[in-house]
């Protein structure tokens, strides 16, 4: 069993023997980032199966199968069985976020679709159902990760993000508001800030689950270039 990584078009081999860290230290280095953990993830095969485990403290990461039929959060602390052909991983860190491609040559799963937009042309993934208006605002968040896929990106600040749609300030984050409160009430984590925990990284993570999951994709980045022909509050 090989286990790889691809980042930006360079090649890395996970050695079974050892554990394989990506951080500002390690194989995998992103030493340019003053906001990323010196040790934050680490691939580690045990007993024939590769982990991937969050071994930092305060930042997270999302992946999902390549197709984003399924999505997990990877908190401080956790870990997850790397069991598909591909794996799409991102996570942010001050105000990049990163994207990268672990590939399993023996994958343990092979994942169904599970999601696809419906006949009124809302997109389901599960029971959740966005407006157009609600992905508008998630494409101008994500433009720069789905623009360079795969490599490392800035994410909007929401006045930017608002701008860029035209919409006031008000109307964005209230719409952010609900977005991310009706994806925590069907189990996206990272979305909402709990007693004494404010959601600042919240954007990111909104973007990293849209993105992995496709929710949006490159492909609908058209919307962009007339948002008020896509906003159904017009």
């Amino acid at each position: 069993m090989t286990v790889s990584i691809e980042f930006v078009g360079e090649w890395y081999t996970v050695d079974g023997t050892e554990p394989f860290l990506i951080g500002r230290d390690g194989p995998l280095e992103l030493d340019d980032n003053p906001y990323l953990h010196r040790r934050f993830l680490t691939i580690t095969n045990v007993d024939g199966m590769y982990w991937i485990e969050n071994v930092g403290s305060r930042l997270s990461a999302t992946l999902a199968d390549n197709d984003g039929a399924t999505q997990a959060y990877l908190a401080p602390g956790a870990k997850l069985p790397l069991v598909y052909p591909q794996t799409v991983l991102l996570f942010t860190a001050g105000p990049t976020t990163y994207e990268m491609t672990i590939f399993n040559d023996e994958p343990a799963y092979l994942p169904s679709h599970v999601a696809d937009t419906d006949e009124t042309g809302e997109t389901t993934i599960g029971p959740v159902e966005l407006t157009p208006s609600q992905i508008l605002l998630i494409l101008a968040l994500a433009e720069p990760v789905l623009t360079g896929r795969g490599t490392t990106s800035s994410i909007p600040s929401s006045q930017q993000a608002a701008d860029r749609l035209g919409w006031p300030i008000t109307r964005f984050n209230r719409k952010l508001d609900h977005i991310c409160e009706r994806l925590t009430r069907y189990g996206v984590r990272g979305l909402h800030g709990g007693p004494g925990k404010l959601a600042v990284n919240r954007r990111a993570r909104l973007v990293e689950h849209s993105v992995a999951t496709r929710l949006v994709t490159a492909e609908d980045l058209y919307r962009l270039d007339n948002p008020a022909e896509y906003d159904d509050a017009n």
